[in-house]
């Protein structure tokens, strides 16, 4: 590894040791093309081909296993130029263009000059199907005879191999099947499942073997010829003819994507750069989402993280909770009903505590992976309730809450009897084997928590943001119980919830430092390091008033220009390239700027919502990466890149939704179908900004927010029922 990586990535296998994320390759300088539906999920690299190497995240996966991981376009044996590549602003299609090179005979000849043929690669994915036509034009002034050719295999790798996990014994690689217009590449797993890739293609082609499809054309001046080329993960025999095919899941494609942005805010900001970021936040949010039986689940990321994680999927519907609360609500549900129900150490499972990771990959059925279902989380529980709360709260959903109710009283006594390990009133984590994770926050690398000498903590640790989190759950539940009928209840939990308040000011606070200590260590010690973790402090209403100012202070002065750093700058472990000691990362940020305008600090959490949008300026796509590097910024320059951040990540994705509502002071009060904007504020680069399908209880509203001075208009351009607008300053 040549740059610290993420431990919630870490296995254990008996030879190799841990494995992490492969950094042998910056993922920033590849510049990857990345795609997503459902279970499936596709990296390309910008020609739209897959040249797969050890470490490299490229190919087409399907339930955590890499069905494809070569496939190579040749035109009369050379690989052509790039002119283009982008994905739709919708992410329903990748379209790659491309041309010739100079094309040469076997003497050496001058055959074709460059930029003669132009090449349209368009590409989607649907139901477990890499769809893609290729479109072939001529525009020399001579007819030409060329030869397409299609290079491909499959090396059916677990998610984790392709990580760098090495295995003792694999499966055994089926013999290929030519089927007429089709090859069938498979495997058989240790697990005993047949898995298989089936390749087709229309027309059929000159030439077909297990690795390689070659069309030959004769195309005149002006003419175009098509390919349409399809890769089934499942292997099943298509039902349709591939062009039919393409042109279905194309509409399917672009149906569901619009259906699902039809759910959420519509944002049409003044500032057009500000627009183009926003709209690819929003189509990365859905991308993301996969329909579960309990409802959408934003998965965390794309490459290593295309699945649901607790903690991940929480905190991206706590984000866009006010944009669309069907994400909360399915996120909700479906780790409901994931939710441990009893001890399971391989699993650092207990009875009450919510996922952390669901894997269904060959290693993880197999248990050579502890992650099949896998609690190795600290905060996902507390996180948990936090959510449920905060859902009932924006929505008055009470069938859901009462549905949710006997989970969230579970984790409670998760929180209380297993949380608890030390019993000093306090959250703490240690992993029940060596197998599991050694750090179990969000901030999981393995030299993440440590003492102010850079020395590491030894566990149990108490981190800050897991006891705000645990706070936040006694408050929700208490709001849960009492609209459920249950004062008694409600009562006894914020009574526990002020008096964990004052322990936690008492123990985490430290006046010296200016803020909150980063953690506690199995023996009480505090890691006095400055962190950004003490913003979450801020995000749930634990820290005391009297300490945001300072703690506000504190936060801020390791901002660089483009976010909030991990840790402050003059900290033993500060290294801006690091994972979690130095760099930046934009769902961390809108957190703290949650927190800040939670206190009153709106000029704070704008001048965040400034530097991720600058951020996001001079990123690919406009799109907010999962963390990049912490260095200062300088003038006239963008951030550093992180080399193997994924991107698209749901935080990441969600984070400037969060931070727009944290600007606006936005909130929902739908018993009394009221809508509040306090002391709301947009930074400096939009002057007006239009919401349009805000829902409130049964009522839909379009408001237009314009920035006068320092103030903050509130108009009423649409509303379908009765509610009352409260803007107050």
């Amino acid at each position: 590894m040549t740059i610290a990586a993420d431990a919630r990535m870490a296995v254990n296998d008996a030879d190799a040791g841990p494995v992490l994320v492969p950094a042998k390759a910056s993922l920033q300088e590849q510049r990857p093309r990345t795609m997503k539906h459902g279970d499936t999920f596709a990296v390309y690299d910008q020609n739209g081909d897959i040249i797969a190497s050890p470490g490299s995240p490229e190919g087409l996966f399907h339930a955590d296993m890499r069905h494809l991981s070569h496939l190579a376009l040749t035109i009369n044996g050379a690989r052509p130029m790039l002119l283009r590549s982008g994905l739709r602003d919708d992410n329903a299609a990748l379209i790659c263009d491309l041309s010739n090179p100079d094309l040469h005979d076997a003497r050496g000849a001058l055959v074709l000059c460059h930029d003669s043929i132009h090449i349209r690669r368009v590409r989607l994915l649907w139901e477990g199907v890499a769809y893609e036509r290729i479109a072939i034009k001529n525009f020399d002034q001579h007819a030409q005879s060329l030869r397409l050719s299609l290079t491909y295999a499959a090396d059916f790798a677990d998610i984790f191999e392709v990580r760098g996990a090495t295995r003792a014994m694999r499966g055994q690689d089926k013999t290929p099947r030519l089927e007429g217009d089709s090859v069938v590449l498979g495997y058989t797993g240790l697990d005993h499942r047949l898995r298989e890739t089936r390749l087709r293609f229309d027309p059929a082609p000159s030439a077909l073997s297990a690795t390689h499809a070659e069309f030959n054309f004769d195309v005149d001046p002006g003419q175009t010829r098509i390919v349409f080329f399809e890769v089934c993960c499942s292997g099943l025999p298509p039902t349709a003819e591939p062009h039919r095919a393409f042109l279905s899941a194309f509409s399917n494609a672009r149906r569901a994507l619009r259906a699902s942005q039809r759910r959420g805010v519509s944002i049409e900001p003044s500032n057009q750069l500000f627009g183009e970021a926003i709209q690819r936040s929003v189509a990365d949010l859905y991308m993301l989402c996969t329909d579960t039986p309990e409802g959408p689940y934003p998965y965390a990321g794309i490459p290593w993280f295309s699945t649901v994680f607790g903690r991940d999927g929480i905190i991206t519907a706590l984000q866009t909770l006010w944009f669309d609360p069907s994400i909360a609500r399915g996120v909700l549900l479906h780790l409901a009903a994931n939710q441990a129900t009893q001890i399971d150490a391989a699993a650092d499972a207990e009875p009450g505590k919510i996922l952390h990771e669901l894997r269904r990959s060959e290693m993880a059925e197999l248990g050579e992976v502890p992650f099949r279902r896998y609690y190795g989380s600290i905060d996902s529980t507390p996180l948990f309730v936090m959510l449920a709360g905060a859902y009932l709260e924006r929505t008055d959903d009470l069938r859901a809450a009462e549905k949710l109710w006997p989970h969230v009283q579970a984790a409670l006594r998760w929180i209380e009897n297993y949380g608890d390990r030390d019993r000093d009133g306090f959250v703490e984590y240690f992993r029940q084997t060596e197998q599991g994770l050694a750090n179990q926050g969000w901030k999981d690398s393995h030299d993440s928590i440590f003492h102010a000498d850079g020395s590491p903590a030894e566990g149990p640790i108490a981190l800050v943001e897991v006891q705000a989190y645990v706070y936040a759950a006694w408050r929700a539940a208490a709001l849960m119980a009492r609209r459920l009928g249950q004062s008694d209840i409600s009562q006894n939990l914020d009574i526990r919830a002020e008096a964990f308040r004052r322990r936690f000011d008492t123990h985490f606070y430290d006046a010296a430092l200016g803020t909150y200590v980063l953690a506690l260590d199995g023996a009480k010690r505090p890691c006095r390091v400055r962190s950004s973790n003490a913003g979450h402090a801020l995000f749930t209403g634990i820290a005391l008033p009297e300490r945001a100012a300072q703690v506000a202070r504190t936060l801020m002065a390791s901002f660089s220009g483009f976010g909030i750093r991990t840790i402050a700058a003059s900290e033993a472990r500060y290294n801006p390239m690091s994972y979690h000691n130095g760099s930046i990362w934009p769902h961390d940020n809108a957190i703290i700027a949650a927190g800040l305008s939670r206190y009153g600090f709106r000029a704070e959490a704008a001048q965040i919502f400034t530097g991720l949008f600058d951020a996001a300026s001079y990123m690919d796509l406009r799109r907010l990466p999962e963390l990049f590097c912490g260095f200062p910024r300088r003038s006239g320059a963008g951030p550093v890149f992180y080399p193997v951040a994924c991107a698209p990540q749901a935080w990441a994705t969600a984070a400037p939704l969060m931070v727009l509502q944290a600007c606006l002071g936005l909130s929902f009060e739908p018993r009394e179908k009221r809508l509040r904007f306090h002391r709301s504020m947009l930074p400096s680069f939009v002057n007006e900004i239009v919401l349009r399908n805000l829902t409130l209880a049964d009522v839909e509203l379009d408001i237009k927010l314009t920035r006068t001075g320092d103030d903050v208009l509130v108009h009423v351009l649409r509303r379908s029922g009765d509610c009352e607008i409260v803007s107050t300053r």
